[in-house]
């Protein structure tokens, strides 16, 4: 057995014994945590961090608040509690990035404490050094300097609570004896109470803990070779949570954020094969985390080449050895690789995500899901090193530091690596050099801040990014739709409607194309470009889509019935726009109002969707 079982505990506890013990253990974790991440206190927001803070007007009011819970699309996800904490903060330090990368620093620590205290509880060897292989590893940069990612340390703390507390009415540990006493009886369901509220928590900042209830049966299985119905009637109430906001959150990743169309329309054998290729992937750089990339290439996913089905194949033989093995191994090695898997599931390419578009993978993917090969490599060493040195110690403690030191020391330098959209930016083409995305928005940075020069050679970049593709992928509408934007921005308006034409043939349901492609036929300054008659046939094909609830769609909508001279149904779809925009109405949208009340077309813009998410 690689993980030694726990001793007998006594369920009639205090509420206390849920909370770190140890204050020693736990403070050299915190220390760990602040050494590493200090650097990032003087980091601005980056990418979405636009979109989830600096723009956000739920955070602003009392009645944003009301929206956060109870209105879909108030918010880019729904995370509620994730966005609570952005609303307190706000209302505490407005948008200084100061007190978000604090506190998201402070809940890492917090995390790293509560994976100690939950592997104690599992009696796993050497649980303080998997604690702090997850405080100071470098693929958990992500998730700490990202402030958009606060829903990962949230969800992860609430998820180790409920662990904690789940483990109070129900030890892993069968051979515990129930106390059936009232007083027993009454502590117990409480803590029942308490595991599904800090799940339910969990789930409401973030689904990447979906599979909790089913770590917990894997946890009983390892501690005692088999489950019960007592074992799994318990849980009913989690999965069925666990079902409902998984399902909800699919939803909203497809039709608010935006996981739908032919980039996403993957046949299921190149889901199974991203799953593998993404499960070594994971395991890969946990062992060696360089390079570290925020986003890491898009991978070619093609069932007719046979070497790509060589990595799912792969991660089946290994499970399937890991079962087999049990026996001279024990079952430790095989629940944790389980639960790894287990909790990436939702990610490994089976549900649309809109980061998919990019890549299929990012290091805060696996944030949670690591915990499970940290835990299994600190007992695998733990085990070794009792065999190989039983009397030293010193050579013990000489290994785990070789093993953290660099760790530590790589992770604080890609923290510099998040300063601004500039650094991220850079550091993503450095890497990573055909994401677009990266040039896209590198090149509005430079633009806001009065470098054009600069943006528009980020711009031309990024044509000559989109060429090269075009080279790899000619049937991929993304690629076209992406290019045509490019060359709208650059005044090219020639190009940008072959480009849209191209796309929309490849996918007619390219709602991004066709909004564009309709302005620009409705607004182009040349007359010779300008088709007003397509304009609208294109922009009401939308509406029967789903999508004239949408500023954009509607500007575009106004901006097409007014080529056409229809400027009663023009000014009619532009109110609408600007009702929904509420407090993001931009000053164009009212110079575009005055303008179809005046009876005169719109000349200005263009008032493209944009690339950036």
């Amino acid at each position: 057995m690689m993980m030694r079982t726990e001793k007998r505990t006594n369920l009639a506890a205090p509420v206390g014994s849920i909370l770190p013990r140890g204050s020693m253990h736990a403070l050299g974790l915190v220390i760990l945590v602040a050494i590493v991440f200090w650097p990032i206190l003087d980091n601005g927001f980056i990418w979405d961090d636009a979109e989830n803070l600096e723009d956000n007007p739920a955070l602003k009011s009392l009645p944003g608040l009301r929206d956060i819970w109870f209105k879909l699309g108030a918010t880019p996800q729904y995370y509620p509690l994730t966005q609570t904490s952005f609303w307190i903060e706000y209302h505490l330090w407005k948008l200084d990035p100061r007190g978000y990368h604090l506190v998201s620093l402070l809940l890492h620590a917090v995390a790293a404490v509560l994976v100690w205290r939950v592997l104690l509880r599992l009696a796993v060897p050497s649980a303080w050094f998997a604690a702090a292989l997850f405080a100071v590893h470098p693929i958990c940069v992500e998730s700490v300097a990202w402030a958009t990612e606060r829903k990962n340390l949230l969800s992860c703390i609430l998820g180790l609570g409920a662990l904690l507390a789940y483990f109070q009415f129900s030890p892993p540990d069968h051979s515990v004896e129930l106390n059936n006493s009232p007083s027993t009886s009454a502590s117990r369901r409480r803590f029942y109470a308490l595991a599904l509220l800090l799940y339910a928590g969990a789930l409401l900042s973030k689904t990447a803990v979906v599979a909790l209830p089913a770590v917990l049966l894997v946890l009983f299985w390892w501690k005692h070779g088999r489950l019960t119905w007592r074992d799994a009637r318990p849980l009913v109430p989690f999965f069925a949570i666990g079902l409902a906001l998984g399902c909800l959150t699919i939803w909203v990743e497809k039709h608010h954020v935006g996981a739908a169309g032919q980039e996403w329309n993957m046949p299921l054998v190149d889901r199974f094969l991203v799953a593998g290729r993404a499960l070594w992937f994971y395991v890969g750089k946990l062992l060696w985390p360089d390079p570290i990339v925020f986003v890491y290439p898009r991978w070619a996913i093609d069932s007719r080449a046979a070497w790509q089905y060589v990595f799912p194949v792969a991660a089946l033989l290994a499970i399937v050895g890991l079962w087999l093995a049990r026996g001279r191994l024990g079952r430790g090695p095989i629940a944790a690789v389980v639960i790894f898997a287990g909790l990436l599931l939702p990610v490994l390419g089976f549900f649309n995500v809109y980061m998919y578009r990019f890549t299929f993978v990012a290091d805060h993917l696996q944030y949670q899901a690591s915990i499970a090969l940290f835990a299994l490599a600190a007992a695998a060493l733990a085990t070794f090193a009792a065999r190989v040195f039983p009397a030293k110690t010193w050579v013990v403690v000489a290994a785990g530091a070789a093993v953290i030191v660099p760790l530590a020391l790589r992770s604080r330098a890609q923290t510099f690596a998040y300063q601004n959209s500039k650094t991220i930016y850079e550091e993503i083409i450095a890497h990573n050099p055909l994401c677009w995305m990266a040039h896209i928005n590198l090149a509005e940075y430079l633009q806001r801040r009065g470098d054009r020069a600069a943006g528009l050679a980020c711009l031309e970049t990024a044509v000559a990014t989109f060429n090269r593709l075009e080279e790899t992928d000619p049937d991929n509408s993304a690629i076209f739709r992406g290019r045509g934007d490019l060359n709208l921005r650059l005044g090219k308006q020639r190009q940008a409607i072959a480009d849209y034409d191209r796309a929309i043939e490849l996918d007619p349901e390219n709602r991004e194309a066709m909004n564009n492609l309709a302005w620009l036929l409705a607004t182009a300054r040349d007359d010779r470009l300008r088709n007003g008659q397509r304009a609208v046939e294109l922009a009401s094909q939308l509406g029967k889509e789903g999508s004239s609830a949408n500023p954009h769609t509607l500007s575009t909508l106004a901006a097409a019935h007014a080529e056409v001279g229809d400027f009663e149904a023009a000014v009619a779809a532009l109110r609408q726009a600007v009702e929904l925009s509420g407090e993001q109405v931009s000053r164009n949208l009212h110079r575009e109002l005055e303008s179809y009340e005046a009876g005169k077309p719109w000349r200005e813009g263009p008032a493209i969707a944009s690339d950036a998410p």
